[in-house]
C-alpha cells in the first residue's frame, strides 16, 4: 500500500484529504505543522507528500527545500495563494506540482495517482533510483536533483531534468519521440511531440561540450535517440 504524507495545519482540510485518499486505498499520515512534517517526510519512507504552503513553525517553501536535499519523491504543494510568483518559487524549489484551494477531492486523488505513476516510470518500474547516475564527466544526483558536468553544476528545468534522468536510467536503449513524450509528459501528451526535440536540444546545450556532435544524447536517424553509456 502506497504511503502519503499530508503536511497541513487546517484540520478540516487535512481530514478531507485523508478520507478521500484512504477510500482510494492509500495509507495516510498527517503532520500539523512544518517542523513535524519535515521530520516525518525525512524519515517516514513516503511515496508522495502533500505540502501546504502556509504552515506554522516552518513554511512550505522551507520544508520543500529541505526535503529535496534528501528525497526525490513527488511533492505536491497545496496553496490558497493565486500569485504566479509563489507557484514559480515552489516549482523552482523542487515541487512537482501545485493544487489550488478550494479543490475537488476527486481531482486531488487523480493528481496524486498521476504523479505516483510518473514517478514509477522515471524510476524504472517503481524501484528507487540510484543515488547518483554517472557517464563520463556527467553526473546526476537523484536525491538533490543536481546535475554536474566536469564538476560544474548546470541548471535544468523540471522536464529537462526528468528527461535526462529517464534516459540515463535506460542507457543505450533507443526511444522514439512518441515514447519519450508519453513517458515524461504522461496524460498531458496530447500536443506536438516536437516538444521532445526542443527539450533534448536544450539539454545538449547545457551538458555537451559540442552540442552539434553530442557525446551523451545521440540521435538514431529514423528511430529516435539514446543515451550513450560511457
Amino acid at each position: 500500500m502506497q504511503k502519503i504524507l499530508i503536511i497541513e495545519d487546517d484540520g478540516d482540510i487535512a481530514a478531507i484529504e485523508r478520507d478521500y485518499l484512504e477510500l482510494n486505498s492509500f495509507q495516510v499520515e498527517v503532520a500539523p505543522d512544518g517542523v513535524a512534517g519535515l521530520e516525518r517526510g525525512l524519515h517516514g519512507a513516503f511515496d508522495l507528500i502533500l505540502l501546504d504552503l502556509m504552515l506554522p513553525g516552518m513554511d512550505g517553501f522551507s520544508v520543500c527545500r529541505r526535503l529535496r536535499e534528501e528525497t526525490d519523491v513527488p511533492i505536491l504543494m497545496v496553496t490558497a495563494r493565486r500569485e504566479d510568483i509563489d507557484k514559480i518559487r515552489g516549482l523552482g524549489l523542487g515541487a512537482d506540482d501545485y493544487i489550488e484551494k478550494p479543490f475537488s477531492p476527486s481531482v486531488l486523488v487523480a493528481r496524486v495517482r498521476a504523479h505516483l505513476a510518473r514517478y514509477e516510470r522515471l524510476t524504472a518500474g517503481g524501484q528507487r533510483a540510484k543515488p547518483e547516475l554517472r557517464a563520463g564527466e556527467l553526473s546526476l544526483n537523484t536525491a538533490t536533483r543536481r546535475v554536474l558536468v566536469g564538476g560544474r553544476e548546470v541548471e535544468l528545468k523540471n522536464r529537462e531534468y526528468e528527461l535526462l534522468q529517464f534516459l540515463m536510467l535506460h542507457p543505450d536503449r533507443v526511444f522514439s519521440r512518441e515514447e519519450l513524450y508519453e513517458k515524461i509528459w504522461g496524460l498531458e501528451a496530447m500536443g506536438d511531440n516536437a516538444t521532445v526535440a526542443v527539450h533534448i536540444n536544450r539539454i545538449r546545450e547545457k551538458i555537451e561540450a559540442d552540442p552539434a556532435h553530442p557525446r551523451y544524447i545521440q540521435t538514431v536517424w529514423g528511430a529516435g535517440c539514446r543515451f550513450k553509456a560511457q
